[in-house]
């Protein structure tokens, strides 16, 4: 393994090491000695990665963003296409990554955290998910494959299954994840 890779590596298992605190221990409880602990490194040599907690934190939170905005981004096709690739791929995600599920919580707690520094409130503010599921909808009702109703709601319903299930997965690994298109029929019109 080449130098690039070791430190690819080591700096990938802090951010697994933060993300495993973050999401148990809360942002303000977990400390810089906690994570080098988990990590198994120093603390001198943590800083070397990550300047400071804040650093680490926003780093995983612009991951749990650009994640989900670059397999979104990616998807084309039909509105209800849209939704249908989007819960397949990650469920398959949840299914076959845990840090990805722990992704989930560490946004959801982030996005509810007064404690949270004021820089990823900013990231936070910028992520356009909801909105874009929103105009999905809307166009997937003109077209008659997503059902009536308010758009809002419809996405919500979506994303709020979506989330629960990631939570539910990250803290409990043994949860089996159910069928993708069990997701897809909350919004799916019926004929």
């Amino acid at each position: 393994m080449s130098r690039t890779e070791q430190k690819e590596k080591r700096r990938e298992e802090i951010l697994a090491a933060g993300l495993n605190l973050f999401i148990r221990k809360g942002y303000s409880a977990t400390k810089t000695l906690d994570i080098s602990q988990a990590a198994g490194i120093s603390e001198g040599l943590l800083f070397h990665y990550f300047e400071t907690k804040e650093k680490l934190y926003e780093e995983l939170i612009k991951l749990g963003i650009s994640g989900p905005q670059n397999l979104l981004n990616n998807i084309k096709g039909e509105p209800l296409e849209f939704f249908q690739t989007a819960v397949k791929e990650i469920f398959n995600y949840i299914d076959t990554t845990p840090f990805v599920a722990k992704m989930f919580v560490l946004m959801k707690q982030a996005g509810c955290n007064d404690a949270a520094p004021e820089s990823v409130k900013k990231i936070l503010a910028s992520n356009n998910i909801f909105s874009v599921s929103v105009e999905k909808i809307k166009e997937g009702q003109k077209k008659g494959t997503i059902r009536k109703g308010d758009p809002d709601a419809l996405a919500l319903a979506y994303w709020g299954s979506v989330q629960g299930i990631a939570e539910q997965a990250a803290l409990f690994p043994d949860t089996p994840i159910p069928d993708s298109e069990w997701i897809v029929d909350i919004i799916r019109r019926r004929s």
